[in-house]
């Protein structure tokens, strides 16, 4: 497995995000197929199952913790039971509060790389990093990271305290994190590719369960979800000695060495599928063929949601 640098981490260019649709059955598994395998990153939040994930990821890290990057996030509220975003929280208090109950989960002292989930718009992001600053100084985290970042909040942010990575939805379908690139690689931040596979929907099949978080998302709602799934066609034909996941993955890999995806499945197979893929070069011309057969703007459908839209409010914040 190839190792890229986000800041001063080397991790696996492909990693295993640790969110799965429709529950944490067979995630164990999975992860521990994808560190016999190679991948050196897991990454979770506290939101992911309300905090299952991340304890579920620290007992699968617990006797081999110094081969492998655990990257978690903070300020994604969701509520037990409800899989529904309810809101962020990006207060220095409840930075540290989050920081110390992930830590607790995850039965580590260290967290490697620590994002803040979402920007919270009523808080200045100078407080928010300096908070995950101090976190760093005090031995509690080694790395600081943001996700779903725009250019402004990451070069602000950066000027408080460096960081390693961002975080951001990238894939053939959601190509909008093209637009920080020239400014990650200015400042040397890496780029972390989260639904790569447009959660699922280039790999060319999706089953839904009734409580899959994918049917908030439009793009997963009866009038956009047929034509989304045939753009997983288009990649068959691409190569026959690949599937359509792993040519997606391949297209991610291939927007530079600063570049890492986080596929997330909860299937040993799928597992294998995606580790493949990061040996798999494209050429030029398929390159060429694949920026031609999804342009920005190809998919049916926003990429996510507005909490608004879904007639909720956010928490208070305490």
């Amino acid at each position: 497995m190839q190792a890229r640098k986000l800041g001063g981490l080397s991790v696996s260019a492909v990693s295993l995000g640790c969110f799965t649709y429709g529950g944490e059955d067979g995630l164990a598994a999975a992860i521990d197929r994808a560190l016999e395998l190679g991948v050196t990153m897991l990454d979770t939040s506290d939101s992911y199952g309300v905090g299952e994930s991340e304890r579920l990821v620290g007992r699968a890290v617990k006797h081999r913790r110094g081969r492998v990057v655990v990257a978690t996030k903070f300020g994604h509220i969701r509520l037990p039971g409800d899989a529904r975003p309810r809101g962020v929280c990006g207060r220095p208090e409840y930075a540290k509060q989050a920081c110390e109950a992930s830590l607790a989960r995850l039965g580590s002292e260290t967290i490697d790389l620590y994002y803040l989930h979402r920007v919270d718009p009523e808080v200045p992001i100078e407080d928010t990093v300096g908070a995950m600053a101090e976190l760093v100084r005090e031995g509690k985290v080694r790395y600081i990271g943001l996700s779903e970042a725009g250019p402004q909040t990451i070069r602000r942010a950066h000027a408080v305290h460096p960081l390693a990575a961002v975080q951001n939805e990238y894939s053939l379908m959601s190509r909008d994190a093209e637009a920080i690139l020239p400014l990650l690689r200015e400042l040397g931040i890496g780029l972390v590719a989260f639904s790569p596979l447009g959660r699922g929907l280039l790999a060319g099949e999706v089953q839904l369960a009734e409580n899959d978080a994918r049917r908030l998302f439009p793009r997963f709602k009866a009038e956009n979800l047929g034509a989304n799934l045939s753009l997983a066609q288009r990649l068959q034909r691409l190569r026959p000695d690949a599937t359509p996941a792993q040519i997606a993955l391949a297209w991610v890999l291939s927007r530079g060495d600063d570049v890492v995806a986080i596929p997330g499945t909860r299937r040993r197979e799928r597992v294998e599928e995606n580790v493949a893929a990061a040996a798999i070069q494209l050429t030029s011309d398929e390159r060429v063929e694949l920026d031609r057969l999804f342009p920005p703007g190809a998919a049916a459908g926003a990429r996510s949601f507005d909490l608004a839209q879904l007639g909720r409010e956010a928490p208070q914040k305490r």
